[in-house]
């Protein structure tokens, strides 16, 4: 064996610690130079999103896309999470009045709140009527009992519904901006979670982020309670029978054995609705409404409710059948008068111009 001298044993131990500097330099020079190169690359072609502060790069994939890809990235739906604001309300200890039949009309004359005028003038009154009547089951006259109904839940329909407009176009003022500020960046992570979407996923966010056509709303509002007869309507405040398996709630007297379901109980009719267009807007059995409501906005088009019925299948077990009742309680009761109308300011929205 060939002995090595200590001057060569330097040498050599020299030569291995340059190599090894210069290979450690290179891998760190690779992977801060290469590695987001490849990432950068692998990101596109997996993802094709690019969301950045450049507000011109987030509105190209945002708003001008008409790519309908909404599930790729969204986050299990968590009832708690996209409820989170509808159960913390749910906890009132505020004791609402109920009134019956006569005393309903009652404050509708008081405002003047009719029907034929709400249908011509497209203006709704905001008469805020929270709990139904109990004795509206006794109404004989299928005529008077609807109209009251249409009554109390078209304010409340249009109250949400203008609520969902007011975010949409903040959310559209936000993404034309070069940079947010903390308040938007806050309101933004508070609409991920409501809406169920992984964070920065604004595409998802906008499709999501929507109105339901007034029309359908009463129409499943009365298809699911009787027109306001039904023990869920009356008892849990509950207009379209959804499901929960964490909130409070009433149990279905017919339930099958071994499920534990029931339907949502709430505090006032106000927040049924607004569960209701969470849950269009959130579940994915509704999917395929929000991706026909994203092509109707896209080929600037009104929201049609007798087109975004037919993806409402999923919603009963009595599914395209469930699609045929909706459509002709639409059009038998001319529902889509109402889906322009407007709700006229309150009070309370006047004094805080003041």
């Amino acid at each position: 064996m060939k002995k090595i001298g200590k001057s060569g044993f330097l040498k050599t131990r020299s030569l291995n610690i340059f190599s090894r500097f210069f290979l450690s330099s290179f891998f760190v020079i690779s992977f801060f130079y290469i590695a987001p190169i490849l990432i950068n690359f692998t990101y596109k072609n997996f993802n094709n999103k690019e969301f950045t502060n450049n507000s011109k790069n987030i509105l190209n994939n945002a708003l001008n896309k008409d790519q309908l890809a909404e599930e790729d990235s969204i986050v299990e739906n968590n009832e708690i999470d996209l409820l989170w604001d509808i159960i913390e309300e749910n906890k009132s200890e505020i004791d609402l009045v109920r009134f019956d039949v006569k005393e309903v009309n009652s404050v509708f004359n008081q405002n003047n709140y009719n029907l034929k005028d709400a249908r011509n003038n497209k203006l709704i009154k905001p008469v805020g009527i929270y709990l139904l009547p109990d004795d509206i089951k006794n109404i004989s006259n299928s005529k008077e009992r609807k109209e009251i109904f249409i009554k109390i839940v078209l304010p409340l329909i249009l109250k949400e519904n203008n609520k969902i407009r007011i975010d949409r176009q903040r959310l559209f003022a936000i993404l034309n901006k070069n940079s947010n500020t903390e308040i938007e960046k806050k309101w933004l992570e508070k609409k991920y979670k409501q809406y169920g979407v992984r964070r920065n996923d604004l595409s998802t966010l906008k499709i999501r982020m929507d109105e339901i056509p007034v029309s359908l709303a009463i129409a499943q509002a009365a298809k699911e309670t009787g027109w306001g007869t039904s023990r869920f309507a009356l008892k849990g405040n509950a207009l379209f029978g959804q499901w929960t398996w964490s909130g409070e709630g009433l149990k279905p007297k017919n339930a099958d054995e071994g499920k534990d379901h029931k339907v949502m109980k709430f505090h006032n009719l106000q927040l049924s609705v607004r569960a209701y267009l969470r849950n269009l807007n959130t579940h994915s059995s509704y999917k395929n409404l929000r991706k026909a409501r994203t092509e109707l906005r896209n080929q600037n088009k009104a929201l049609d409710s007798i087109v975004l019925s037919k993806h409402l299948d999923k919603y009963a077990e009595t599914g395209n059948q469930y699609i045929e009742v909706l459509q002709k309680i639409i059009e038998q009761n001319n529902l889509k008068d109402f889906d322009e109308a407007r709700l006229l300011p309150s009070s309370k929205d006047l004094e805080s111009l003041i």
